[in-house]
Parts: C-alpha cells; structure tokens; sequence
C-alpha cells in the first residue's frame, strides 16, 4: 500500500463530509466543519486538516459534541455579540456569527464576539480572514482543554491557547494573516512528530517525569511548554482570560475535568475582535500598512507571515492535497 494519496480538494469536503454525517452531525454541522478543514488541506496545514477528522467523529459518537446543534446569534451591547454554541463544534457558530460582528463593527468601529458551548481545536485563520477580507482588522482568541504548564510549573493548566491577526491589504492582495499557538508548538504539530517517527525540539514540553524531552510521545504524556519562557506564558493566561473568561465557556482545567478521553474537542471559549480602520480615522491606513510590508520584503530574505501558507494555496488546489494513505483509510471507514 502506497504511503501517501492525493485527494482534489473536493474530495477532501465530501469525504469530511460524509464521514461527520456518519458520525452524527446534521447538513449544517458537516458542512461548516469540512469548510474549516478544506481551507486547512488548501493552504498546506496538515496539523488542522483531515488530520482532525477523526477527532470531531469520536467527539460526535460520544456525545460530546452536539451532531444537530442550532447555535443561538445575539447581540447583548452596542458593541458586543454572543453566540452559544449548543454544545456543538465550534465552525458553526463562528459561521452564523460573524455576518453579525462584522455589521456591528461597521456600526460601532469596534466590535467583540463572545462564543461559549462550543467545540473548537480547527486553524483560527479562518475565523479571521474573511473580515479581513470585507476591510476589517481582526483578532481571535480561543482555549482548549489543558495541556501546558505556567511558568516555571509542571502541570497543564493552560490551554494550547492560539490567537490569530487578521489585516486587509490594498492593490488585490489577499489579507495579511498569522495564526499561532501560545505554546512552543501547536499540539496537532507533536501529534503528527509522533504518528511519523520524529523527534521534537528542546523547549516543546516535558515528560511525565517532569524532565526535558524530545520525545513526541513523552511530551504528549507530560506538558507542553509556552514559547519564550515566561513571556509566552503571560500571553497563554491572556487567552485564557479573554476567550474562557469573558464568554463564560470552560476553562482549561475546567475542560480537561470535564473531558471524557474521545480524543475529540474539548468545549471551550472564544473571542473574536473585529476593528474598522475608517472608524479610527486612518484615511490611509491601507497605503501605510502597504508602505510597512514593502519595508519588510525589501530586507533579505524576511517575508510577511502567512506567506507560506499562500504559497500553498496558489498551489495544492492544482496538485491536489498530499495526505498520509492510513489517515484516508481511517476517514474512509468513518465515512462508511
């Protein structure tokens, strides 16, 4: 058996599809799920692709994510939304909600997203990108089930805790977008190192016996570390606070209390911010940002984050997405 298969991007959303529909969801579920993961397979992040597949069937099959959840659109301030989730997977809600962030904050210059009662472990770019896309600053913020320690600790009490940043560009330009996690690496990253072989950078976590390691398996046993120390840290606790805090959903070791083994999501919490450059008064804000990237681009070998990813995305809609045959096979099997 070949090693890898190639599936058009097509494929990818009616496999995912197919295999959510057979694990539980409903149309509208499936169907904001495979979004999420087919942008994933587009832009080249495997760590948030098919790859997670398996993990929203087993939340669906065990009950720990609602196959039919009808997420609930409200707006509760001026200048707040809040979405409750039903205890669903999280794409749904971010789908319904954002037409309605993205008025206010054409309306008010600034607005903010509460999500709580939902599921979320996919990428957080594309939470962001399209109201990049209408002329929109961005931010989210969400948490997961705990698995990085604070600073100087041994225990997880943190989430992975990503936050993304979205920025709209002038001339035809496909916004400037970066997603990161709080920790030294992403935990689909140490997951996949550990399904292939491969050893992880010092720094990325611990074993269970509190020891360095490079070992994918052992830090997946022990903890993830913060990147930079203290200082990625204080960033994690600030996406604790802003994501679980304000919209109410679970904290860290609250999910990881709650957590049943699935292997799926974890429900959690999420903010999303959205900023409306005119509002502010920046009459040129587009040519200065551009005039701040030409800066960048012009200094070696320096590029603009997200670069890679579009690279990719200029890419594997022509080539087709690259995948591990196992994993094929595996959603394949769920689908059936």
């Amino acid at each position: 058996m070949a090693e890898t298969e190639t599936l058009t991007l097509d494929e990818v959303r009616s496999l995912t599809q197919a295999a959510l529909k057979a694990s539980g969801a409903n149309q509208a579920n499936a169907d904001a799920v495979a979004d999420v993961v087919t942008r994933a397979e587009r832009d080249g992040c495997a760590s948030h692709g098919v790859f997670r597949v398996p993990g929203y069937c087993t939340a669906l099959k065990a009950g720990a994510a609602k196959g039919d959840a009808a997420p609930k659109v409200e707006r509760r301030a001026p200048g707040v939304v809040f979405v409750d989730g039903d205890k669903g997977l999280a794409p749904l809600p971010m789908a319904l909600g954002r037409p309605m962030l993205a008025q206010v904050a054409r309306e008010q210059g600034i607005a903010a997203m509460a999500i709580r009662n939902s599921a979320h472990f996919a990428a957080l770019w594309p939470d962001v990108e399209p109201l990049a896309q209408q002329g929109l600053l961005a931010m989210s913020f969400v948490n997961s089930r705990a698995f990085v320690a604070p600073a100087g600790g041994r225990k997880p009490l943190y989430g992975t805790n990503p936050m993304s940043f979205a920025c709209p560009r002038a001339g035809g330009h496909a916004p400037m977008v970066w997603d990161q996690a709080s920790s030294a690496a992403a935990r689909g990253e140490i997951m996949i190192a550990a399904r292939d072989g491969h050893s992880v950078p010092e720094g990325f976590g611990l074993g269970p016996d509190g020891e360095p390691t490079t070992d994918p398996n052992k830090v997946l046993e022990g903890v993830q570390l913060a990147f930079g120390g203290y200082k990625g840290a204080a960033i994690a606790l600030m996406v604790e606070i802003l994501a679980a805090g304000l919209s109410g959903g679970e904290l860290s070791y609250e999910a990881d209390e709650q957590y049943t083994g699935h292997g799926g999501p974890t429900h959690n919490g999420h903010l999303v911010i959205a900023m409306d450059p005119d509002a502010f008064g920046a009459d040129t804000f587009l040519e200065r940002v551009e005039s701040l990237f030409e800066r960048i681009l012009d200094d070696g070998d320096a590029r603009l984050p997200g670069d890679r990813r579009l690279a990719n995305r200029a890419r594997i809609p022509k080539e087709g997405a690259v995948l591990p045959a196992k994993l094929v096979a595996e959603v394949r099997g769920l689908a059936a």
